[in-house]
């Protein structure tokens, strides 16, 4: 594998088995031949409407999900069980969506931070473990004696740094964010992007971004992956994604973004999808868009088309393009 790159997922599948009928199962394909990459210090954000897979992916390759089918490569190391997937875990970690769940009620913030120090030994001493958690609170903008304190003395925002922190506590070289601000407050979101962008300029992270605001996407990310019903369709840097979507999917999710200039928001047209999102219980044949899609045409509906490059750097799925 390439040393260009920190992180390179291949044909990644996580497939679910879900049951449809009496003595009968059916595969959910939540991810479906999935590949992408992320240099260090890049930032990749994923999007796509809810249930389109994003989540599975990030984790998926964090192999908190028993991965179906496909690699996944950590500074060129295929990841697999035992000793590599340790070192994994140890230099990736992921910051979960709902600070209220993910953080543990019965454990002191300090302790909440310090897990991957005492899973990965990384403290010689009671002494060193305290100071490293003092440095990591005050990381994130919090206040070394809120280390004595519980979770739900805290405001989701507060409760999100913590998770940050205690992301950060292994010194990592990699960070899957899962929509990281969507349970937050507008007024708190934007603090706590700027603290990652922040935190990713000092500590040289790469990030795997995963959200549904666009335009918290396109602010921080250096590229943007487009995910429909499992699959991807469109990867591109951000600002070219926004210039010049390719994709008809990622047409529609960009001209749903509000503008803020009434003057451009009422020149400005809307792309109406048509239908409703198929299940991915029974997946429409050839281009999962096709069922929604204004340019769908027979060829669509015969295969799954290739994520190809259509100018540098500028990936999509369509037959028509």
């Amino acid at each position: 594998m390439s040393a260009e790159y920190i992180l390179e997922v291949k044909n990644l599948k996580q497939y679910f088995p879900v049951t449809t009928g009496f003595m009968k199962t059916t595969l959910l394909k939540a991810v479906d031949d999935v590949s992408f990459s992320i240099k260090p210090g890049e930032t990749l954000g994923m999007v796509g409407e809810s249930g389109c897979g994003k989540t599975t992916v990030g984790r998926s390759l964090m192999h908190l999900y028993h991965k179906t089918g496909g690699d996944v490569f950590f500074d060129g190391i295929k990841i697999e069980k035992g000793a590599t997937l340790a070192a994994f875990r140890k230099r990736a970690q992921i910051v979960f969506q709902d600070p209220y769940s993910s953080l543990n009620p019965r454990m002191t913030v300090g302790d909440i931070i310090a897990e991957p120090i005492d899973v990965h030994r990384l403290a010689a001493s009671k002494k060193d473990r305290d100071a490293r958690i003092g440095e990591l609170i005050q990381m994130v903008g919090l206040s070394s004696e809120q280390a004595t304190r519980y979770a739900h003395e805290f405001s989701g925002g507060q409760r999100q740094r913590i998770g940050i922190a205690r992301a950060l506590a292994s010194n990592p070289d990699f960070i899957v964010a899962d929509e990281p601000v969507s349970a937050l407050d507008v007024s708190i979101q934007a603090q706590v992007i700027n603290m990652l962008e922040d935190l990713q300029d000092k500590l040289k992270l790469a990030y795997l971004l995963i959200a549904h605001d666009l335009s918290v996407v396109k602010h921080i990310s250096n590229r943007i992956a487009v995910m429909y019903l499992g699959k991807l369709v469109e990867l591109a840097p951000a600002n070219e994604l926004h210039r010049h979507p390719a994709h008809p999917y990622t047409q529609a999710l960009l001209s749903a973004v509000p503008i803020p200039d009434p003057q451009k928001s009422r020149e400005s047209k809307r792309i109406m999808l048509s239908g409703d999102v198929p299940s991915p219980l029974n997946a429409p044949s050839g281009c999962a868009f096709r069922t929604r899609c204004a340019m769908a045409g027979a060829s669509c509906a015969e295969a799954v088309p290739p994520l190809r490059e259509i100018a540098p750097g500028h990936f999509a799925a369509c037959v028509k393009i």
